[in-house]
């Protein structure tokens, strides 16, 4: 698996970066940005938390999601998408942060659900990467990002990726949204190959996790899927896309740690851009509490 080596971009160029300029981004405190929000508000949220070492996660009634920014280690952590489980409808990412900066960790379920999900240096829950010759090439963490919409029914944001492969320098404008009601986030990307919108290989990853996860797909309806038990209770996850864009799904099972993952490969279109979808369905919400659920809800899933 290669894992790309490159310097990080100090937190100071991120809040100097021009773009930021006019909108809802930028770089501040967790507690200063939200210290008069209600916090059991039923909303789709996202929240930049520099205090946990960038991170930016992002949720809505069902379902939560975190992604590692600049200060995230080099060893361990990459670009892949983690799995935050809920089983409350109202927001819980501040709260749970606020727990773990006072001492009382998130990976623990005190009744509103935890985060025994691990996504390490895996694609975790959807994360995507160039794909060439049949190996993954990816960012360590998003550079920067852009708020678009934020507090209500639908989520939406822009993070920045940058990072070497094989083929040269690509960049990646990945814009999210989470709407209520949903399992799945939804990815707008935009790629750039040495500066201009390309035409590339990409994969969707969903870890196996060392193949304890049993894998699943639907190449006619334009999905992948994984099924594991943690904690004794089971866990969906998958990737969706128009079922026209996929080129091949592609089992990687393998014996070093994180790498092992189902990979849905596509190409994104002349101009870099790629839709797609991704998520999870978790027991203990007590909605999809089988396989069976979950491989239904992608195939009736609207895109």
């Amino acid at each position: 698996m290669y894992i790309p080596k490159w310097a990080f971009v100090p937190v100071t160029t991120i809040l100097a970066a021009s773009f930021f300029v006019g909108c809802s981004s930028g770089i501040q405190s967790n507690e200063q940005a939200h210290q008069n929000e209600n916090t059991n508000k039923v909303k789709s949220y996202a929240s930049f938390v520099p205090e946990r070492r960038d991170d930016f996660a992002w949720e809505n009634d069902k379902v939560a999601f975190r992604v590692y920014g600049p200060a995230a280690p080099l060893a361990g952590h990459a670009s892949g998408v983690d799995a935050w489980l809920k089983k409350v409808d109202y927001s819980i990412i501040d709260k749970w942060y606020e727990m773990h900066f006072a001492g009382q960790t998130y990976h623990e379920d005190r009744g509103e659900g935890y985060d025994p999900y691990h996504t390490g240096i895996s694609r975790g829950v959807g994360g995507s990467a160039v794909w060439v010759d049949d190996t993954p090439y990816y960012a360590h963490n998003f550079t920067t990002y852009k708020i678009h919409q934020n507090n209500g029914g639908e989520v939406k944001f822009t993070l920045y990726y940058d990072f070497e492969t094989p083929l040269g320098k690509v960049k990646e404008e990945k814009t999210v949204s989470l709407a209520l009601g949903s399992q799945l986030y939804k990815v707008d990307s935009i790629f750039y190959l040495n500066g201009a919108p390309a035409s590339l290989p990409i994969a969707i990853g969903v870890a196996t996790h060392d193949e304890k996860a049993s894998v699943y797909q639907n190449k006619q309806q334009g999905w992948i899927a994984a099924w594991e038990e943690i904690d004794q209770q089971g866990l969906g996850t998958g990737a969706l896309i128009e079922p026209s864009q996929v080129k091949k799904i592609i089992h990687t099972p393998s014996k070093t740690k994180d790498t092992s993952h189902i990979w849905l490969v596509t190409q994104s279109s002349q101009v870099g851009e790629l839709t797609y979808y991704s998520g999870f369905g978790w027991e203990g919400a007590g909605e999809i509490t089988s396989i069976d659920q979950w491989t239904n809800y992608l195939n009736n899933f609207e895109q």
